[in-house]
């Protein structure tokens, strides 16, 4: 181990033990600063990030030798928990640290994506390929067998010429010019890039409230933003499905579905709230347990 390496350890270590010292918190304090910071109160902007410091080391950890320091993935997610601190909104109904995941992820995966332009892989290749991966194993659960190029390049809609390059590019060894490195590299770098079927946070309360009271609240919006909800995110057993795909069975555009969609997450968040609010008058009103 180098005197770099030592220091480096040594640094790590000081800051992890320094954030372990901070306390962790409820909901409520959440919501409390979180409305505090944003009418500019920086003690309560400080403070949700110094509670949330352990979240971003335990997301950095999972992306460990993929070609960034440990301490350089906290330096990244920690740009992402800002973003994060500065955008929650309480009551999108999530906790914060379901919330910022996604930002401190979002955060390290560019960061990660940009060192593919030292070992000379188009950042784009390496999305297509990611998006080549999802198909792969989409198809593969679909057919009950692995996919052939063809099938998988339909269901992107690639055509053959481009086809063609992508094969070229999964079966490379070479590294000179703008050529693909080893194919094993290029797969162990897609898994930083975003699934494309994961929602984002104004879209995860999919992942909080229970799927039997998100099929209900469907029932009461309209029918056509209900439907790409369902196709969207895999409710009644089926599939998630990407804007685009979407786009293709209703014969819609991708922006199209994906401001419906955004229509429909606003009028679910709105109902939620409202039912969250109600349950909550309905707790502080009710009697105490005792004696009469």
């Amino acid at each position: 181990m180098t005197d770099d390496d030592r220091a480096a350890r040594s640094d790590l270590e000081t800051y992890l033990r320094d954030i372990g010292r901070e306390k962790l918190l409820t909901a409520r304090e959440e919501k409390d600063l979180s409305r505090r910071l944003h009418k500019g109160d920086r003690k309560a902007r400080d403070r949700m990030i110094r509670a949330n410091l352990r979240l971003v080391v335990s997301i950095a950890k999972m992306y460990a030798n993929r070609g960034l320091t440990l301490l350089d993935l906290i330096e990244e997610g920690n740009l992402g928990l800002l973003k994060a601190v500065e955008n929650f909104d309480p009551q999108m109904g999530t906790r914060f640290s379901t919330y910022g995941t996604w930002w401190i992820k979002q955060a390290i995966r560019r960061a990660i994506i940009n060192t593919v332009k030292t070992i000379r892989v188009p950042a784009y290749m390496v999305e297509v390929i990611a998006k080549w991966k999802n198909a792969t194993i989409l198809l593969t659960g679909r057919y009950g067998r692995e996919p052939t190029y063809e099938e998988i390049a339909d269901h992107l809609s690639i055509s053959p010429q481009r086809l063609e390059i992508l094969k070229r590019a999964m079966r490379s060894n070479t590294t000179t010019g703008t050529a693909i490195v080893d194919s094993d590299v290029v797969w162990a770098l897609t898994d930083v890039v975003e699934d494309i079927c994961t929602p984002k946070p104004d879209e995860q309360l999919f992942n909080v409230y229970e799927r039997e009271k998100i099929k209900r609240l469907l029932e009461v919006i309209d029918t056509r933003e209900a439907h790409i909800l369902r196709m969207r995110y895999g409710l009644e057993d089926r599939s998630p499905m990407t804007l685009e795909q979407i786009g293709q069975v209703l014969g819609l555009t991708r922006e199209r579905v994906r401001q419906i969609q955004a229509s429909a997450l606003r009028r679910l968040h709105r109902i939620l709230a409202e039912e969250e609010e109600e349950e909550e008058s309905s707790r502080r009103t009710a009697p105490r347990g005792g004696n009469p």
